[in-house]
């Protein structure tokens, strides 16, 4: 069994921010003393055919005096509270929610120490969680945004099985530019630039092109080419508002879902989609308990508010998924399957939260994605399956990470303790302890 750590996600969050200098909010920066003719330091690819220097707009050093303000329009990362990607990797449903955290991470490298912002990009392959990264990101003066690392966390039934990909600006290797204050075709830069660890050379296709967006088409869009240190490459789409639009490679894909304030709507959350969420809350409590009747009542208004929403618009990749979603719970009180049921429930609450991003701040949906992890751990502890628990638990750690900062302090204290006290018994596989308390967790976030 691989080894646990207590309050795992927060634990290593405190300790990235602090790594190279702590975290602040008051936008430290040093300018270095030096001109813009100072070119970077650039590492040896070896045998790669890669583009020639003059092709190449990210040799000169950057200064930074407002680092964490960005207004690339291609990379608005300051701006995008949440982003929500949706595809398929390895021929299985690929989800990422991409979120921008409060706090900031100072990065020593040539001679400045330049304040960074910190996104959380967390993935799910299968349902199950797959990938954490935090990456840094600064803007310089002339407007180009800049990598300057990530801190990597990759798992395997459950558990953290390596974190590869981790790298640091300074310490490393050089910060990267990630995007140009002007893209234009024939542009090269490298978003990566450690080879054999990490690299990534891109040129760019096309500028001003359309895109397929989700609630219908994005002018002003980015087409580039991404070289790979294995020779391959693979086409990218960056949109305006939105930031990375499309990835498509050896098979698999990865395309933005909805991003929110970018595609914010005024007003009150539509009832429809509040029937959704608590219809779906419904039948995992009916299901429960064995009892059908309700069940079925509460579905048959869940389809009524269904046909209500399609009838509108409805971001393309989400609908699909939320209509089979429906078709599965319905499936799972038809053949009286309680687990089928609780878990397409689940499906359903998640998808209605994702559409309720346009209506709702993204710290209510956060929070509610997290009482969420909590019934699924509730579903995977009476499934008897201790990896898929242990995953869970990390969900739920992560997206703490998301919504501590929005609550009081008491209520924050209230949750640590009891994800410390649910992270023992899940650590030592008690399922019926984890119940319980993951129980009594819920509880506590119902009457926040």
């Amino acid at each position: 069994m691989a080894t646990r750590s207590s309050l795992v996600a927060s634990a290593a969050l405190a300790a990235i921010l602090l790594a190279a200098g702590g975290c602040s909010n008051e936008g430290e920066t040093t300018p270095r003393a030096a001109t813009t003719q100072e070119t970077i330091v650039q590492p040896s690819v070896g045998d790669l055919q890669v583009a020639p220097d003059s092709e190449r707009v990210d040799l000169a050093v950057p200064r930074f005096s407002d680092p964490t303000t960005v207004t690339n329009p291609l990379f608005p990362v300051s701006r995008q509270e949440s982003v929500l990607l949706l595809g398929r990797v390895d021929g299985q449903a690929f989800r990422t929610e991409v979120t921008l955290l409060p706090e900031t991470r100072i990065v020593e490298w040539e001679g400045q120490r330049v304040e960074t912002l910190v996104s959380q990009y967390v993935a799910y392959l299968g349902g199950r969680i797959h990938e954490v990264a935090y990456d840094f990101y600064a803007q310089d003066d002339a407007g180009a945004v800049w990598y300057f690392g990530e801190d990597v966390f990759n798992f395997k039934d459950g558990f953290i099985a390596d974190t590869h990909g981790t790298w640091i600006a300074g310490k490393d290797g050089p910060a990267a530019m990630i995007m140009p204050a002007d893209p234009q075709v024939g542009d090269v830069y490298r978003p990566e630039n450690i080879p054999g660890f990490v690299f990534e050379e891109v040129t760019v296709k096309d500028v001003g092109r359309a895109l397929d967006g989700p609630l219908g088409p994005v002018e002003g869009g980015l087409l580039i080419e991404e070289l790979h240190m294995d020779g391959n490459t693979e086409a990218k789409t960056f949109g305006p508002g939105y930031g990375e639009f499309f990835t498509a490679g050896g098979g698999d894909v990865e395309a933005l879902a909805l991003a929110a304030p970018t595609d914010a709507l005024p007003g009150p959350t539509p009832s429809e989609l509040a029937t959704l969420e608590n219809g779906a809350n419904d039948v995992f409590v009916a299901a429960g308990s064995v009892d059908w009747t309700a069940a079925r009542a509460a579905v048959a208004d869940m389809d009524s508010a269904w046909e209500n929403v399609r009838a509108g618009e409805v971001p393309d990749r989400l609908g699909p998924r939320l209509g089979r979603a429906l078709d599965a719970l319905a499936r799972g009180i038809a053949d009286r399957d309680a687990h089928v049921a609780r878990q397409a429930a689940i499906d359903v609450a998640r998808w209605s939260l994702d559409l309720q991003l346009r209506h709702r701040p993204v710290s209510e949906i956060d929070l509610a994605r997290f009482d969420l992890w909590a019934a699924q751990l509730l579903v995977d502890a009476r499934a008897g399956d201790t990896a898929a628990v242990n995953g869970d638990f990390f969900s739920l750690d992560y997206i703490r990470d998301r919504i501590q900062h929005t609550l009081s302090e008491a209520d924050r204290t209230r949750i640590n303790i009891a994800l410390e006290e649910l992270n023992g018994a899940v650590g030592e596989e008690d399922l019926e302890a984890a119940t319980d308390l993951v129980q009594g967790l819920r509880q506590t976030l119902a009457g926040l």
